[in-house]
């Protein structure tokens, strides 16, 4: 498709901080049923039966030093370095996110100036072009960005945006809430650029839904579990039924987007899935696959980072990404050509999917 523009990853990157919590850090905690009655079962069993769940074994906690925006500059900095492009030259800087800045020991959201306008601050960027700003949108706040930031490319009003998604979960968990041992702490940001290469590469479709009638408190703030500590806020979840509607709409939203792009899902090489909850992810892909008559999806078809990186929201989908493509996940490699779905599903409640095919070559 000569002469079309086309929105094309050009560089990725990640932060992870260092801090790596496994499971066996919970042993000690509190745990109380949503009531305040005290579990019934000890932490270990507690514990075991999270993992066999999740597949989480540990996750990552930023130090006590950093907040989201500090990640963000991080994994924004390493996007733009692999981009090989000047930073004054982007026109937009879209931070997802959805606590702002939260220090270490408080529950505050800080978001006064915006994240995206700290990212900008900590590199350096003068040119006053260089628009900045948030997306909140829940965990698929970062693809969502990515969606808008493919407008702006193809309208012809920009040509480089640098898109990051960062959260500090751990420091909105109830610990006495069972599903804290889900959250974690990273970013991970990519270059959207406007290229005209061979062939229909970059962005080929996407597909958003929202509904919010009687699924919108799925996933909301709310008090601790422990009726002492009743002075901050929370994030709590409804995991049955965010579970239900998952498996409800985000393999039909894959499915369209699938669709739309015009192709087949035997032309998918990798589905990226919202690293959430490793059974309900494998469920969902399943669910994929019998919507196009197979009985059994492929066995490396979806890479998976959660058993080390936990949950961390609007950071897992860009940080798979550049993990694969540092050659750091195992057995999995993107590779020119290859069609990649992203997807994800979240507080709103939102689902979307995008269907990206890796150019040839880029110009």
């Amino acid at each position: 498709m000569s002469g079309k523009i086309q929105v094309l990853i050009t560089g990725s990157g990640s932060y992870l901080p260092a801090r790596s919590i496994p499971n066996s850090e919970f042993l000690d905690n509190r745990f109380l049923e949503s009531d305040g009655r005290e579990i019934a079962r000890g932490n270990e069993e507690i514990i075991s039966k999270f993992t066999q769940i999740t597949g989480i074994h540990e996750r990552r906690y930023a130090s006590p030093g950093q907040v989201s925006s500090d990640l963000a500059y991080e994994a924004g900095l390493a996007a733009i370095m692999d981009a090989g492009i000047d930073r004054e030259k982007l026109d937009y800087i879209i931070v997802a996110h959805n606590f702002g800045d939260v220090k270490h020991g408080e529950t505050h959201s800080d978001l006064v100036p915006g994240l995206a306008s700290r990212v900008k601050h900590h590199l350096g960027i003068a040119n006053p072009f260089t628009v900045a700003y948030d997306l909140p949108f829940g965990c698929p706040g970062w693809l969502q960005a990515v969606i808008q930031a493919s407008y702006y490319i193809r309208s012809g009003d920009a040509k480089n945006v640098l898109v990051i998604g960062s959260e500090t979960l751990s420091r909105v968990s109830d610990p006495h809430d069972r599903d804290s041992m889900i959250y974690s702490d990273g970013a991970g940001a990519v270059v959207l650029s406007a290229g005209n290469t061979e062939g229909n590469a970059g962005i080929l479709s996407h597909v958003t839904r929202t509904d919010a009638l009687e699924e919108v408190f799925f996933l909301q703030m709310g008090k601790s579990y422990n009726a002492e500590e009743q002075d901050h806020r929370y994030l709590k979840m409804n995991g049955r039924k965010l579970y239900e509607y998952a498996l409800k709409t985000v393999p039909s939203a894959i499915k369209m987007a699938i669709d739309k792009s015009g192709l087949t899902i035997e032309d998918i090489k990798f589905i990226l899935i919202h690293q959430a909850n490793e059974k309900m992810d494998e469920a969902i892909v399943s669910r994929l696959y019998e919507l196009y008559g197979y009985k059994k999806r492929p066995e490396l078809s979806m890479p998976m980072t959660i058993s080390w990186m936990g949950n961390n929201s609007v950071a897992t989908l860009p940080a798979l990404y550049n993990l694969i493509m540092q050659g750091k996940v195992k057995e999995y490699a993107i590779k020119p050509d290859d069609n990649v779905v992203f997807a994800s599903v979240g507080a709103g409640m939102h689902v979307n999917a995008m269907v990206y095919r890796v150019p040839e070559k880029i110009h």
